[in-house]
């Protein structure tokens, strides 16, 4: 499987962030779980390597190597932490919005610092009251002048605290077309941030609240006219978000098999390796079989959207077939482990608090099944895979006629 989607290009971008995650990421580990307090430093370290520019173009600096490349990047600093691999997806979000409906001043203005490490985008959508519905967000900017003034919170911000640059969706009329969206520093008077609450797992990894107060920003920072806010929010959530959490759980799955085969290894029953046991030794390979699956389902979804070829369905498949098989994966792991899996000296524990982070983000499985079985049905209502890719078609051939 690794030969057939990857290139030398990507087995070397693998070595070189495990090896990476292993020196780095692994050590402080312990550190992060027992403090459960955002890793500002870890966070700006990987952040340096020029991670976050994945799918930036060398042009502006990044490393271009595509949605493949960039899930490898996740997957392998997930299998060491959650909690890392969460922030680097997260502010790849951030940088979708910008590369996709940034103007050139705001790409030559933002993605050179994104993929240096020294800016860390998020995207803001979600909102207290509306949850996942984005047309019932009631967050406002308002025009005044050569400004808008911004009012309102959002939660679940993936690197909330850390964050440099927040691409926030607010309202700006009414309906479908009613909604903006905009690059807020966050140095900017009027924001400001909740504070960060303890969570389950992804210990290190901030998702909270930032808030506008009558907080004023340039109408240059305005992303694409006004109206675009909802292919802002879905395009990112979408071709961006499934993608990047697939990955996301790809290696936390992983992570669960290496440390559930290295425990039957050495743990002895009977006088022999735990799996000999009949048992042990077919749940290690359903444990085998899924991380497979997973990673097919995964390779190809953005194999499509580095082709740009239509793949919304691939998307939610991805997401739904790795989060699911990942927390089955890790249910069967605690089973194996028994008592042993319940101490906080073992890994395994973390992977299973982990794996459920990323059920919810970017639509939950039953989203993900509703929007399937649309497919099936004929009745889904196009494919932002396919409108995103003939957006970056026309830029280029603008790009190249001028």
């Amino acid at each position: 499987m690794y030969g057939y989607f990857t290139s030398r290009l990507h087995q070397q971008l693998r070595e070189d962030v495990r090896h990476f995650a292993e020196r780095e990421v692994r050590p402080r580990i312990a550190e992060m779980e027992t403090a459960r307090t955002v890793q500002h430093e870890l966070s700006r370290l990987i952040a340096r390597q020029g991670w976050i520019g994945a799918t930036v173009s060398p042009a502006y600096g990044g490393m271009g190597v595509g949605h493949l490349g960039k899930t490898i990047i996740i997957e392998e600093l997930s299998r060491v932490s959650g909690a890392m691999g969460a922030m680097v997806q997260a502010s790849q979000l951030g940088v979708a919005k910008i590369l996709h409906f940034g103007n050139e001043e705001q790409r030559t203005r933002w993605l050179p610092a994104v993929a240096a490490g020294a800016c860390l985008p998020t995207i803001a959508v979600t909102e207290p009251e509306s949850g996942g519905h984005v047309l019932g967000m009631t967050a406002s900017a308002v025009r005044d002048g050569d400004d808008y003034v911004l009012n309102g919170r959002k939660i679940y911000v993936g690197n909330s605290q850390v964050g440099d640059l927040h691409g926030v969706i607010l309202r700006t009329g009414p309906g479908s077309r009613g909604l903006s969206a905009f690059l807020v520093e966050s140095g900017r008077p009027g924001f400001s941030l909740g504070e960060h609450r303890e969570s389950m797992g992804l210990h290190g990894f901030s998702f909270g609240e930032v808030r506008f107060d009558n907080c004023r920003v340039p109408a240059a920072n305005r992303l694409g006219e006004e109206g675009d806010g909802l292919a802002v929010a879905y395009s990112s959530s979408v071709l961006y978000g499934r993608a990047n959490l697939t990955a996301v759980s790809l290696g936390i799955h992983q992570a669960i098999l290496e440390e559930t085969t290295k425990f039957c290894r050495e743990r002895v029953r009977y006088g022999k390796p735990l799996h000999e046991l009949p048992n042990i030794k077919i749940k290690l390979g359903q444990l085998q079989s899924r991380v497979m699956t997973a990673r097919l389902v995964a390779y190809h979804a953005v194999q499509l959207l580095d082709e740009g070829l239509p793949c919304d369905a691939e998307l939610m498949n991805a997401k739904v077939v790795n989060v699911e098989s990942a927390l089955d994966s890790a249910r069967n792991a605690m089973e194996i482990h028994a008592a042993a899996g319940l101490f906080t000296d073992r890994p395994i524990e973390r992977y299973l608090r982990d794996a459920h982070h990323i059920f919810a983000p970017a639509g939950t499985s039953d989203i993900q099944h509703l929007r399937l079985a649309e497919v099936a049905l004929g009745t889904a209502k196009g494919q932002w895979s396919q409108k995103l890719s003939d957006l970056v078609r026309t830029e280029e051939l603008a790009a190249a006629a001028h």
